[in-house]
């Protein structure tokens, strides 16, 4: 069992950025989905709350920031860790179809939910077939 926790211990990733007081960025794992209307993104980011997250969007790149403020009982020495803990940040660069004005963000249970809605221009459109 010794030997299982000190080989779970070095899988602790190594190569994730830092910021500059010394915490790990990591790639929150994301899911989307492609509708008619547009595009839900949906990225785990557990531990940060709405007030600590960050989206921006700048020459079509939308960039998604959450900041984690750890949270370690301090009576206590932590012996393994399995969980590392750190911001998140991930980058998308997105087509001219979506509205800009019209993208929402959602918190819910360390899971964030990006709605972006299809410019009506770009959105499909249905063409009526007449008789002849």
């Amino acid at each position: 069992m010794t030997s299982d926790m000190a080989r779970a211990t070095d899988k602790t990733p190594t190569d994730a950025p830092e910021t500059p007081g010394g915490g790990r960025i990591y790639r929150p794992l994301t899911d989307i989905v492609e509708t008619d209307q547009g595009v839900s993104m949906m990225i785990e980011m557990p531990g940060v709350g709405p007030e600590d997250v960050e989206i921006t969007l700048e020459n079509r790149v939308l960039t998604i920031r959450g900041r984690v403020h750890p949270t370690r009982p301090e009576t206590l020495e932590l012996v393994h860790a399995e969980y590392g803990e750190g911001d998140f940040e991930r980058a998308f660069t997105l087509s001219e179809d979506f509205d800009p004005d019209r993208i929402e963000a959602e918190l819910r249970n360390g899971v964030l939910t990006l709605t972006l809605p299809r410019a009506p221009e770009a959105q499909p459109r249905k063409i009526a077939v007449r008789a002849a």
